[in-house]
C-alpha cells in the first residue's frame, strides 16, 4: 500500500470525514488502521492462547474438554454469523451508504440515526428469542453437533450457559459494523481482549466448584463484556438529537437495505462456511476421547495468521464497499488484487512458521498439567495438516467481502462455499477411519480450498472484474518462499536443543528465510511488507 490511487484517496477520504479526521495521505491512514487493529488482534490472540492454556491444563484432552467444546460450537458460530463475516457483509455496506447520505445533506432524520432505529430493536428481539430458543434446545443440538458422545449432559449444561453469545454477539457485531464503517477500527479489534479476560477470569475462579462448566460461563460473562466495551464509543457516534418528524419516513430504510433478499445468501454463506467445523466435530465425535480437543487445539492455533492476514480486508472492507456504492469498479478492483495478495503473502509467512515448528508450538504452549506429550504429537500433526488449507480460509475471507459490498444479493458464495462443504464432508468420511484426526484436517484443507478457487473464479463477472491468473500469479512466489522458510526452520529447530530454544530460533529462522526468498524470486508482496512495518514504525502513529 505504498501508492494510492485517485479512486481509493477518495475513499478513503470519506472513511476518514465521516470521524471528523481527513488525513494528509489516505493510504497512510489505512495502513495506520491496520496496523493498530493488527496489534489489538495480537494482543486478543495471546490472551486466546491463555485461555486454551487454561482449559487444556485444567482439563487435558477429555471427556470434559470435549463437552466444553461442543459447546463452544454456538460462540464460534456466533461470532462468525454476527461479529465478523455475516453481520459485517451485511452492516458495513449499509452503514456507509447511509454516511454517503448523511454528506449529501436535505434529509430531515439523520440517515444513520434512521438505520440504527428501523434495525437495531429488531435485531435485539429476533436474537434474544433465538437464545432462548436454543437454551431449550440445547439437548436436540448436542446430539445433532456430536451423536457418538455417550454421555451428553456435561455438553448439555455447557451449550445453555454459552447460548447467551447468540444475543450479545449479535449487539457486539451490530456496534462493530457501524464502527468500522465510521472508520474506527480499534474499539472493535479490542472485544476480543475483554471477551478472553472474562472466560479466563471465571475459569480460574470457579474451575474448582463447577469444573469446565466454569469455562462456558465465562464465554457468557467475556460476551457481556464485549458489548460494555463498545458501547459507549458507539453512542458517541450517533447524533444528539434528531427531528421526530422525519424519523417516520425514514424507517424502512433499514428493512430496504437489510431485507431478505440481501440477507438470506449472506447468512447461508456463513453458516455453511462454518458448518466446517459441524462437519469435523461430527466426524471426530466417534474418534477416541479427546480428538476433538485435539482439532481444536490446532485449529486455533493454526489460524492465528488468517486472522491477522485479515485484518488488511478489514479494514479495506468499507472502502471497497463505498468503491461499489459510487460506481468506482476499477478503484475496487486495484483495491481487491492488492489486499489478495498481500493477505496472502502474511498468511504463507505463517503458514511457514506453522509446518515448521508445530511440535514445538503445541509443546510450549499447552504441554503442562493433564495435556500430556502424547496430546502434544497428536496435536502438532493435526495443526500442520490444517495449515496447508490456510491460505484457501484466508481467499474465503478475503473475497466474501467484494461479493457482498455493493449491498445487492447474490448467490454465488454460496454455491461456492456449498461445493467446498461437499468436498470436506466426502473427504471427512472417506479419510476419518484410516487417518483419524489428521484425515479430517486434511479435508478441512481441501474443502475450503476449493471454494476459494471457485469464489476466484466467479468474481469477475458477478462482482468487482479482478484478474484471477494475476492473483494466482502474485501468490505463486510467496508461496514457494514459505515451503523454503519451513523447511529451514524444520531443520534448524532439530539442531537447536529444547523447546523454547528450538521455537525462538524458529522465530528468527522463518521470517528471515520467507524475506530473503522471496525479495531473490522478486515478490512485490514482499516488498510492499517491508515499507508498510518501516512506515509503522519510523511514524509511530
Amino acid at each position: 500500500m505504498s501508492t494510492t490511487t485517485a479512486g481509493e484517496a477518495g475513499e478513503a477520504s470519506d472513511v476518514a470525514t465521516s470521524v471528523h479526521e481527513v488525513p494528509a495521505r489516505p493510504g497512510r491512514f489505512l495502513a495506520r488502521a491496520a496496523g493498530g487493529a493488527a496489534g489489538l488482534t495480537v494482543v486478543a490472540a495471546l490472551l486466546g492462547l491463555v485461555r486454551d492454556q487454561a482449559v487444556a491444563r485444567l482439563f487435558g484432552a477429555s471427556h470434559d474438554s470435549d463437552a466444553f467444546l461442543i459447546a463452544w460450537t454456538v460462540p464460534e458460530m456466533a461470532a462468525t454469523l454476527l461479529i465478523e463475516d455475516g453481520m459485517a457483509l451485511l452492516l458495513v455496506p449499509a452503514f456507509s451508504l447511509a454516511l454517503t447520505r448523511r454528506a449529501a445533506g436535505g434529509h430531515v432524520t439523520d440517515p444513520v440515526r434512521a438505520l440504527v432505529a428501523d434495525t437495531l430493536p429488531r435485531l435485539f428481539a429476533a436474537l434474544a428469542c433465538a437464545g432462548a430458543l436454543l437454551v431449550w434446545g440445547a439437548p436436540w443440538a448436542v446430539a445433532v453437533l456430536a451423536p457418538g458422545l455417550d454421555d451428553p449432559r456435561l455438553a448439555v449444561d455447557c451449550t445453555r450457559l454459552t447460548a447467551v453469545t447468540v444475543l450479545t454477539f449479535g449487539v457486539t457485531g451490530y456496534f462493530s459494523a457501524a464502527l468500522r464503517a465510521h472508520g474506527r477500527f480499534l474499539a472493535p479489534a479490542g472485544v476480543y481482549i475483554a471477551y478472553n479476560i472474562g472466560i479466563i477470569a471465571v475459569t480460574l475462579a470457579l474451575h474448582s466448584a463447577w469444573g469446565v462448566r466454569a469455562a462456558a460461563a465465562g464465554v457468557a460473562v467475556g460476551s457481556l463484556l464485549m458489548i460494555l466495551t463498545l458501547l459507549p464509543t458507539f453512542v458517541r457516534l450517533l447524533p444528539r438529537r434528531a427531528g421526530g418528524a422525519g424519523l417516520g419516513a425514514a424507517r424502512g430504510e433499514g428493512s430496504t437495505l437489510l431485507g431478505a433478499t440481501v440477507l438470506a445468501p449472506v447468512v447461508l454463506f456463513v453458516v455453511s462456511r462454518q458448518s466446517q467445523v459441524f462437519v469435523e466435530r461430527f466426524l471426530a465425535s466417534s474418534l477416541p476421547d479427546g480428538a476433538i480437543s485435539h482439532l481444536n487445539y490446532a485449529q486455533k492455533v493454526a489460524q492465528l495468521p488468517m486472522v491477522l492476514s485479515m485484518m488488511i480486508c478489514t479494514v479495506t472492507f468499507p472502502v471497497v464497499a463505498r468503491a461499489m456504492a459510487s460506481g468506482d469498479r476499477e478503484g475496487a478492483r486495484r483495491r481487491v488484487e492488492r489486499d489478495l495478495a498481500i493477505a496472502g503473502t502474511v498468511v504463507l509467512l505463517g503458514t511457514a512458521m506453522v509446518l515448521g515448528c508445530a511440535p514445538l508450538i503445541v509443546e510450549v504452549l499447552f504441554q503442562r498439567g493433564a495435556f500430556d506429550a502424547t496430546d502434544t504429537a497428536a496435536t502438532a500433526g493435526v495443526m500442520r495438516v490444517y495449515a496447508l488449507g490456510l491460505l484457501g480460509h484466508t481467499l474465503v475471507g478475503a473475497l466474501c467481502r467484494p461479493y457482498f459490498s455493493a449491498g445487492r444479493p447474490t448467490w454465488y458464495p454460496l454455491g461456492a462455499m456449498g461445493a467446498g462443504l461437499l468436498v470436506t464432508t466426502a473427504a471427512g468420511l472417506a479419510m476419518a477411519g484410516p487417518f483419524g484426526v489428521d484425515g479430517i484436517a486434511a479435508a478441512n484443507a481441501v474443502g475450503i480450498s476449493t471454494a476459494a478457487l471457485l469464489m476466484l473464479l466467479g468474481l469477475r463477472k458477478r462482482a468487482v472484474p479482478v484478474r484471477a491468473r494475476a492473483v494466482a500469479v502474485s501468490l505463486v512466489r510467496p508461496a514457494a518462499a514459505a515451503a523454503v522458510a519451513a523447511t529451514a526452520a524444520r531443520l534448524t529447530t532439530e539442531l537447536v536443543p529444547g523447546p523454547l530454544a528450538g521455537l525462538a530460533a524458529g522465530c528468527l529462522v522463518v521470517p528471515a528465510a520467507f524475506l530473503l526468498t522471496a525479495l531473490t524470486l522478486r515478490a512485490p508482496e514482499a516488498a510492499h511488507l517491508l515499507v508498510l512495518v518501516r512506515r509503522r514504525f519510523s511514524h509511530g502513529r
